[in-house]
């Protein structure tokens, strides 16, 4: 089952601009273990301000004391993928 972040910002992928749109909006963390097995890897699902799908992998890594999220992949979904996310999240 999905968590969702309300509040949580984070920066969206964008190929032409370095203006990145933001998470505004609930945003659904998954394990994703088929993808590693040396390291944890989790993906972010969500929506922008502006509504587009975006599609995240993350792991986090250890520097010294800190905590640090290192992104593996980071996407807009494909149309399957964003009918999927909103079958699955009504009302987000």
């Amino acid at each position: 089952m999905p968590t969702a972040l309300t509040g949580t910002r984070a920066i969206a992928p964008s190929a032409r601009s370095t203006d990145f749109p933001s998470f505004t909006r609930p945003l659904a963390i998954l394990p994703d273990a088929a993808h590693s097995q040396a390291e944890r890897r989790f993906r972010a699902i969500g929506r922008t301000e502006k509504g587009r799908g975006v599609f995240i992998v993350f792991t986090f890594r250890r520097k010294g004391d800190e905590v640090l999220i290192r992104p593996v992949s980071a996407r807009y979904m494909h149309k399957k993928e964003t009918e999927a996310y909103e079958k699955e999240n009504p009302g987000l």
